[in-house]
């Protein structure tokens, strides 16, 4: 069965795919800007974080650079410097580390060689003294140098000992250094929320991830930029920012220091601070709203689809009851049926209303327009009769003249005069027959509708046949679901017993022409077993030769029923009717029997018609015939 081949089903599927469409589309469009803003938010948040920690930075820079300053001015170190004694310059610094709460101290003379060193490494402490920054102090200038340590970055501020009066001389350098470690960060993950990491030639110093972690944060010290990281089963977003952009240099090592020293002080990269945020635990926060969207999205197209399910009804209801009854009518052939559009007023449609209303003049002016040419066909055609009744006329005149010349020859015994007027007799019966005939198709017929058992009808009609003459048994086949019909039994018994008269005929081999020419025959007289139906017995079947279910009857009468509709058939199987004289068989006068008229079939046409039928035959020569009679139960 094809789907599409509804109108009602292709337009509920057309809007329900369009409906879906759009539903699914503006969902995946509103969860892929959530997701691409929660993405960007999360750029921002590491670029807002990188700038946050470069200013709490610089402001530590800043402080120890001032610490440092404060202590390189003190007259007591300046003096200790100036002569250039290690054990006189440790008694004076000795206490510094302590007052500024540094995690190195150390002291140099003008040529930078160490004098005092406190906290940190003596390997640290022998870089430190190679590092440029002292070279740039002994010149007169402020630097920073960074230093990898095995738990940090080691931050060194050098600042130069020196007086400026009466000229300006540098005694020496003094250099605090304080440790960026893990605390350090865990101090900056609270401020900031993001998780830190210290890196330096190559590898993760400190980090506030766990030190599993530090292996796959290394490959990222050598990507600038925002990128991404994957460990274990956490996905981050990575910013990775140089902390040497005010080192002056760091990283090389002084001219004159030893190759260990040397080795020591190459670093590359330089140092840098990664940033991340956990790109899962920003997605895992919009899972909550994916899962709203999907949801509101299918009740969104659940309610589509019932709504366009609804609308294409109100669209494909009122067309369907249209099509149904113009089927109806194409294959009935009935214009009384009419299209009734029944919903409640919220739904009514005034297209398909005014489609009904149109249809349903329209078919009452084909009715009307049909009635009206029907009867011009039976007043003309009765002109045409004229000349057949003149003939059929003329022939029981000339008898019943003759019998009369025949009576007025003196001498005439009564034998012959019984005789004559028998011959009269017979004449006028036929000559009434004709003129019956020619009254009941030139006038209109007059209804009487009762309500009938249809069964009991075609009962009596058949044995009213079989009563007519000698000639083939009826098989009766009747449909027991069969209820009442309304409709006129007397003019359907009429229409009935021609036919059946007709069909015993044909199976008998009497009527090689068309069957409905045999009721022309006087010998059938079709209007008088009309009129001796109704003198029948009740009990129809008591006439011997109709048969209830004989095996092989060679006429057949039955009926079926078809909802509001009720089906009658006539079957022969007889000679069966020409091709060429199948479509005219319902002519008036058209007769190849001697004698007949051409009426009785029209009759019978003009009856099931004027009830609201249709009639129509079909045959096979050498076959049989079938009449069939469809006729609406009201």
């Amino acid at each position: 069965m094809n789907v599409l081949a509804s109108l009602r089903s292709r337009f509920f599927l057309a809007s329900a795919v369009l409906a879906m469409l759009c539903i699914g589309v503006a969902i995946a469009l509103v969860n892929v800007t959530v997701t691409q803003e929660a993405e960007r938010t999360l750029e921002r948040e590491i670029v807002a974080t990188g700038a946050q920690i470069d200013q709490l930075r610089a402001e530590r820079t800043r402080t120890f650079t001032l610490m440092a300053r404060l202590i390189a001015d003190l007259p007591k170190l300046k003096a200790a410097v100036e002569t250039n004694d290690p054990p006189t310059v440790q008694d004076v610094a000795v206490d510094y580390q302590s007052q500024l709460n540094a995690n190195l101290v150390l002291v140099t003379n003008r040529r930078g060689d160490l004098l005092f060193t406190a906290g940190g490494s003596p390997r640290a402490a022998e870089i430190a003294a190679h590092q440029p920054a002292v070279r740039d102090a002994l010149a007169g200038r402020d630097s920073i140098s960074l230093l990898p340590q095995p738990t940090g970055i080691l931050q060194i501020v050098t600042v130069p000992v020196a007086v400026d009066r009466p000229r300006r001389q540098i005694f020496g350098t003094l250099g605090v250094g304080f440790l960026l470690d893990d605390g350090l960060l865990a101090d900056l993950k609270r401020i900031t929320g993001s998780d830190l990491a210290f890196g330096m030639d190559g590898q993760i110093l400190a980090s506030t991830l766990p030190r599993t972690r530090y292996a796959a944060l290394a490959e990222h010290l050598r990507h600038p930029g925002i990128s991404r990281v994957q460990l274990d089963a956490e996905e981050y977003t990575t910013l990775s920012r140089s902390l040497s952009s005010d080192m002056n240099g760091a990283g090389a090592a002084a001219p004159g220091a030893s190759d260990t020293a040397a080795a020591l002080t190459a670093m590359s990269p330089g140092p840098v601070a990664l940033i991340l945020r956990s790109r899962t635990a920003q997605l895992e926060s919009l899972r909550a709203i994916h899962t709203g969207f999907a949801v509101t999205g299918v009740l969104a197209m659940v309610l589509a689809m019932a709504l366009s399910f609804t609308v294409a009804r109100t669209i494909a209801r009122p067309l369907a009851a249209i099509t149904d009854v113009m089927k109806e009518v194409a294959a009935t052939g009935d214009l009384t049926r009419k299209i009734a559009l029944r919903y409640r007023n919220r739904w009514d449609d005034e297209d398909a209303r005014l489609l009904a209303s149109t249809f349903n003049t329209l078919t009452d002016s084909v009715a009307r327009f049909q009635r009206e040419m029907s009867q011009k066909e039976r007043l003309t055609s009765l002109g045409r009769l004229s000349t057949v009744i003149a003939h059929e006329v003329r022939n029981p005149l000339m008898i019943i003249k003759a019998t009369l010349h025949a009576l007025r020859q003196p001498g005439v015994g009564i034998d012959a005069v019984r005789e004559a007027v028998a011959d009269i007799d017979g004449e006028v019966a036929r000559l009434n027959g004709i003129v019956n005939d020619v009254l009941d198709f030139a006038r209109p017929i007059k209804f009487t509708l009762a309500p009938v058992d249809i069964n009991a009808l075609c009962r009596e009609s058949a044995a009213a046949a079989v009563a007519a003459g000698p000639g083939s048994e009826i098989a009766v086949q009747l449909d027991s679901t069969l209820s009442t019909v309304t409709t006129d039994p007397e003019r359907l018994r009429i229409a009935l017993v021609n036919m059946l008269v007709n069909a015993r005929h044909a199976a008998n081999g009497a009527a090689p022409t068309p069957a409905g020419r045999v009721l022309s025959d006087p010998s059938a007289a079709p209007t008088t077993v009309g009129r001796v139906l109704s003198d029948l017995p009740a009990a129809p079947t008591t006439v011997g030769r109709v048969l209830s279910d004989p095996p092989a009857a060679l006429v057949t009468l039955t009926t079926r029923a078809g909802g509001d509709r009720v089906q009658i058939v006539v079957t022969d199987r007889g000679v069966g009717i020409a091709p060429q004289d199948l479509p005219q068989v319902f002519d008036p006068y058209f007769t190849t029997k001697h004698g007949g008229t051409g009426l009785g079939l029209p009759i019978a046409k003009n009856i099931v018609e004027g009830l609201g039928g249709t009639i129509a035959v079909s045959s096979a020569p050498g076959l049989g015939t079938q009449f069939q009679i469809d006729l609406p139960t009201r």
